[in-house]
């Protein structure tokens, strides 16, 4: 039996901490990543014909040094995010000028500097070697990482990690990432798996519940207060989905923006009564010249007002371009426009005089920090948040998970197996999990 193969038996068969302690670890671990001299594989191909799964590789690569204040994370599952897929079609830039960087601060980042860049920002699994200076975790510890990748020795990392000058996200512009058999992880990332959920289903919310919580929640995002409504687009998908249970869970009112009839019936059943099928709306936010129609905007907030009789408080913005315009737009006068992201396009435009004039407010937003992460987990454990897993894969078919996700092939999140053999695994509060099971469910369902 392999190294790989004891530890994965040691997991399954809840061994203890002394007998996973015992075990002798890998040289290398299997992982998916991409390729330093296959950057320019794509090059004067268009965004959606480039495919991820011509430059995602999966296969054995050394498993490096560890640092003192990191863990050894045997990771069971993994899931799919929009970073993943940026990585692998090398966009906006290749990664590897970030790990460069990353080579340049210590020793210790000179090990992430590298040919090949392991990927991957979300994990769920089992500690298996915790580093000299880790405290609050031991070997045997079930966990989920958040990708919030910091040194704590900068001054400009406390208050709010997110404005840390050296903030990374792990596993994007860091290396050894979770989609692995074994992730290098520091201590700051670890948080407890809800004891309720699957591997599977524990993987897929670090990344996108965090950042949802942040922007939602938190006083570093929009703070929403009871009975503020919020526009969230993409309502179903990896990040929205999120956003509409922390808007209905903090007593506000989601307004939901999907793209088919089935995607309307499953924000329903989430329990957002405002739904809005731009598809069967018709919205066309940009003319063939390239210019915005401004009509199309007062079409969107006259559904809006139509829905709930007033205009939003919030935009929960993620598409970037294509909705930018129409988002500034429906706020409120004095309303905040939120946003974390750019899938449809990074080069933002919209009238200026509606954001001014009305005294509204355009905030960036980034993942999330320690504490932010923490609290959105533990949300999650207590079944308040549940998870939005729609579908998962083998670790060998991660580029085929990868291009699901870069063609919106799948509602909520695509989750990747990794040492767990089989789906179905890793629940330890069979009770809990009992009570919430329709809502955990909820997105397979919709599969």
């Amino acid at each position: 039996m392999s190294e790989i193969d004891a530890i994965r038996t040691a997991i399954l068969e809840d061994a203890g901490a002394e007998d996973l302690a015992s075990l002798p670890l890998p040289e290398a671990t299997r992982a998916a990543f991409v390729r330093a001299d296959e950057q320019e594989m794509f090059a004067d191909i268009p965004s959606d014909e480039k495919d991820p799964r011509t430059a995602i590789h999966v296969d054995d690569i050394p498993l490096p040094e560890l640092a003192p204040d990191e863990a050894y994370v045997a990771v069971m599952a993994s899931a799919i995010n929009f970073n993943t897929v940026w990585t692998s079609i090398f966009e906006p830039v290749p990664t590897f000028g970030f790990l460069k960087r990353l080579g340049k601060e210590s020793y210790w980042g000179k090990r992430h500097d590298l040919p090949y860049h392991v990927i991957g920002s979300d994990a769920a699994g089992v500690v298996l070697k915790a580093g000299s200076a880790v405290r609050n975790w031991k070997v045997g510890d079930r966990v989920t990482v958040q990708c919030l990748h910091v040194d704590d020795q900068d001054p400009s990392a406390h208050d709010d990690s997110m404005m840390a000058t050296n903030q990374r996200i792990w596993g994007f512009e860091t290396n050894f990432g979770g989609l692995a058999h074994i992730a290098v992880v520091k201590a700051n990332q670890l948080m407890p798996k809800p004891a309720l959920l699957t591997w599977e289903e524990a993987a897929c919310n670090g990344l996108c519940n965090s950042t949802s919580y942040r922007m939602i929640v938190s006083r570093n995002g929009s703070g929403m207060s009871q009975g503020q409504a919020v526009l969230v687009w993409g309502a179903t998908g990896g990040i929205g989905a999120y956003a509409v249970q922390y808007v209905l869970n903090g007593g506000g009112t989601p307004v939901g923006v999907v793209s088919s009839p089935e995607r309307a019936a499953l924000l329903h059943e989430m329990g957002c009564e405002a739904v809005i099928d731009r598809r069967a709306e018709g919205y066309k936010f940009w003319k063939n010249d390239g210019t915005q129609d401004p009509k199309e905007w007062l079409r969107l907030g006259k559904k809006i007002r139509e829905l709930i009789g007033r205009d939003v408080d919030i935009v929960f913005e993620h598409p970037g371009r294509s909705t930018m315009g129409a988002s500034v737009f429906v706020a409120k006068r004095g309303g905040t426009i939120i946003t974390c992201a750019a899938t449809s396009g990074y080069m933002i435009e919209y009238d200026n005089r509606y954001l001014w004039m009305n005294l509204k407010t355009l905030k960036g937003c980034h993942f999330a920090n320690y504490r932010e992460a923490w609290e959105a987990n533990r949300l999650v454990g207590e079944g308040r948040i549940f998870p939005t897993l729609q579908k998962v894969f083998p670790l060998a078919e991660t580029g085929e998970a990868a291009f699901q996700v870069h063609k919106n092939m799948s509602e909520g999140k695509i989750g990747v197996l990794s040492l767990a053999p089989e789906e179905g695994l890793g629940v330890t509060d069979p009770e809990r999990r009992a009570q919430h099971l329709d809502k955990i469910m909820l997105f397979r369902r919709h599969a």
